[in-house]
């Protein structure tokens, strides 16, 4: 396994030192496992939306199918299992590697059963298939999301998230638009199947890159009473942090209006009488494209401003960007417009997808990894897909697009009123985690301060 000192020699040393971060293993390894975390969202997301629409499926069932994302929400009760469960046989190849083929397998097993089933016939049949990919979807993203932590030294975790959501992008992205033009020709079932192969990424990632060095077992006890602790420690010791409770308050409200406003897209791109191939052009293409710039000015904003500034800003940017949608509502069937406003969405979400995911990144203690960034990562978005799922269709129907889109932009403001009083009252550094503290514990971390000799955040 190749560290930063290896990283930093060789043909890397010729590169700009901007780009050079983006070529050292660990963030490449981010890339893969991004892109086998981003494919099952899009299997039960956008792709499932325009399957049912195009079944003939009405909103409000659509809408409700939004539920399924729950299991990511309530992902943190058994995200304990994959730190402190060995799997027999294939725990010999670590901890983090064996759950990560396990919980790949699982995936492409859900979404091929996703393939078999037919809205027409049994929406009940879907509902129960859509659950199990989204159960099976969290469980990998716990595995993918602790090992992609603990892969990244804290001085990575910027540029790692970066990657991370590059290749989260290229997953959904690739998934979305590999299932509407294979549905087109070859139907839905055949779609479905080609995706299934997107988990592999991960799968091979953590077979050759190994387990992670900056893995640390929680310390075992034995019996019941050992059990039991392993599911509340994680929780305990976050919880322990000043000012937990408001940084908890904050991942809950700062990505209602984005996530409320993202998941009812494919319906506003249906009733403007977009086609699948303009969606994919244009939703997939356009947006594909826009969220990697987005990444792009992310990683210089969280490099140049630090973690707090650059948090701030990508979430007032992630606010307004609903506001385009009202816009694109009013001007009803326009490829420009659609463009526009696919484009400022991807591009702030980009934006929020390094930032936000850093500071959450660096919010987990490295010997519960996984069960803090399920809860962290869970929290972040199940107020959003709560009211999507039980009030969006009803509300569209209500209030037409504009409207809902609006109150969708109106919704972000809480979120970003928080952040800058945790900003101002130092909440934010003090609720850092040992993964982004440079000398707690890592075994591959830099040297402390030199003026104070206390350990370095990641990004302040």
């Amino acid at each position: 396994m190749a560290t930063a000192a290896q990283d930093s020699h060789g043909w890397r040393s010729v590169l700009p030192a901007g780009v050079r971060p983006y070529t050292e293993t660990a963030p490449i390894a981010a890339l893969f496992l991004g892109i086998s975390s981003g494919f099952p969202y899009a299997m039960i997301g956008a792709t499932l939306t325009t399957r049912l629409k195009q079944g003939g499926i009405d909103k409000s069932t659509i809408t409700a199918f939004t539920l399924v994302f729950l299991a990511y929400n309530f992902k943190f009760l058994w995200a304990w299992i994959m730190d402190g469960v060995r799997i027999p046989v294939l725990g010999r190849l670590g901890q983090r590697v064996s759950w990560m083929l396990v919980t790949g397998a699982l995936v492409i097993a859900a979404v091929a059963n996703l393939a078999l089933v037919n809205p027409a016939s049994s929406i009940e049949s879907v509902v129960t298939a859509a659950i199990l990919v989204g159960i099976a979807g969290a469980s990998f993203d716990i595995v993918i999301d602790a090992y992609r932590i603990e892969i990244l030294e804290p001085r990575q975790l910027g540029v790692g998230s970066g990657m991370s959501q590059y290749g989260w992008r290229i997953g959904s992205a690739g998934a979305g638009a590999i299932a509407l033009v294979v549905a087109a020709r070859a139907g839905w079932e055949a779609a479905y199947l080609a995706c299934a192969a997107l988990a592999l990424p991960a799968m091979l990632t953590a077979l050759f890159y190994g387990e992670p060095e900056r893995h640390r077992q929680p310390a075992e006890k034995k019996g019941v009473a050992g059990s039991v602790a392993a599911v509340w420690r994680p929780f305990v010791e976050f919880f322990q942090r000043k000012g937990a409770w408001l940084v908890l308050l904050f991942i809950l409200l700062h990505k209602i209006g984005d996530t409320l406003a993202n998941l009812t897209f494919r319906l506003l791109f249906d009733d403007l009488h977009f086609s699948n191939d303009e969606i994919a052009l244009y939703d997939v293409g356009v947006g594909f494209w826009a969220y990697l710039i987005g990444i792009f000015i992310g990683g210089i904003l969280y490099a140049q401003l630090g973690m707090k500034r650059s948090v701030l800003i990508s979430l007032i940017l992630m606010g307004v960007s609903n506001f385009s949608f009202a816009l694109l509502a009013m001007a009803g069937h326009s490829n420009i417009g659609m463009a526009g406003a696919i484009g400022f969405e991807n591009m702030a979400s980009g934006i929020g997808g390094v930032c936000v995911v850093a500071y959450f990144s660096a919010l987990c203690d490295l010997r519960f990894t996984a069960a803090q960034y399920a809860l962290i990562s869970a929290a972040a978005s199940i107020v959003g897909r709560f009211l999507t799922g039980t009030s969006a269709g009803a509300l569209i129907d209500a209030m037409g697009y504009v409207n809902f889109y609006l109150l969708t932009t109106v919704a972000a403001v809480p979120g970003i009123i928080l952040f800058w009083i945790m900003m101002r009252m130092g909440l934010i550094d003090q609720s850092i985690g040992s993964a982004g503290v440079v000398g707690s514990g890592d075994v591959r971390a830099e040297h402390p301060d030199e003026e104070t000799g206390k350990p370095v955040q990641a990004g302040s």
